[in-house]
């Protein structure tokens, strides 16, 4: 059988030769195949566009925890880092080849002091995500003076902190604060505590029955379907709520735990 001096390869735009000789077939034919083979690949791969390192990040990272799912993947302060925000988790700070990542905050050195840039984008999105939430489904305390600030507040009717802090809501108005009340009940969804949760959101008038709660009156339940409480227990959750109150402005900074009056006014820019 004669044997050609030359075979053609063609692979869509790409044609490749191999130089082929009777002499050294046997010696060199795998040789040359595995070189041809390669030299296709190569070129085919150079025909696809790069993926994206957003793309690989979110890839790499759900299929190393099947159980985590990443929410965004973007470029980060520092150049060749992409931070990954977990859907209920942390952010982290990841290369763009996905091999590694850093767990843990970012800071910015400017002048004499440091700016916690991890926490300035959690603000951003928990403001988000606030603003998302129908006004209607909050119980809100309007100030009867002209409203200088909001404050948002996770609360639990039978927290002992929610309670004194509820006590200062008049003052809070006076101030020309409004109050809205966002429900976390700290026992989980299904517990008493969440049963009196969703009686206080089911009721007629939501502002009386939360102060009746909150100041230790027996109430007969009355849960009604369609009730807020569990989505917003699980907002608090992604929000990183871990305890009552939970105190949350406009901008979406956490003011954690009771603060009194005067203090929340000077955070709020309130004189």
């Amino acid at each position: 059988m004669e044997l050609p001096a030359r075979l053609e390869f063609e692979f869509g735009t790409n044609q490749f030769c191999v130089v082929w000789s009777a002499m050294n077939c046997l010696k060199k034919g795998v040789a040359l195949l595995l070189g041809c083979a390669f030299a296709y690949g190569a070129a085919f791969a150079a025909e696809q566009p790069a993926e994206k390192p957003e793309v690989l990040i979110k890839r790499a990272l759900e299929a190393s925890r099947s159980d985590l799912k990443v929410q965004t993947v973007t470029a980060s302060e520092i150049p060749g880092l992409y931070s990954a925000q977990f859907e209920n988790g942390p952010m982290v700070y990841v290369t763009p080849d996905a091999k590694y990542f850093v767990l843990g905050d970012l800071y910015q050195v400017q002048g004499k002091s440091y700016v916690n840039l991890a926490e300035e984008r959690r603000n951003v999105d928990r403001a988000k995500q606030l603003a998302g939430v129908p006004l209607k489904d909050m119980i809100v305390f309007k100030p009867k003076v002209a409203t200088k600030g909001v404050i948002n507040v996770f609360t639990d009717v039978e927290c002992g902190w929610c309670q004194h802090f509820h006590k200062d809501v008049p003052q809070l108005n006076a101030m020309g604060i409004e109050v809205r009340y966002l429900a976390f009940p700290r026992a989980g969804l299904g517990s008493e505590d969440y049963k009196k949760m969703v009686t206080t959101w089911c009721a007629k008038d939501r502002p009386a029955m939360l102060t009746r709660y909150k100041t230790g009156q027996q109430i007969p339940l009355n849960l009604c379907d369609n009730n807020p409480v569990a989505a917003q227990f699980q907002l608090g959750e992604r929000l990183g709520v871990q305890g009552t109150p939970t105190l949350m402005t406009a901008k979406g900074e956490v003011i954690p735990g009771y603060v009194p009056p005067e203090e929340l006014a000077k955070t709020l820019g309130i004189q």
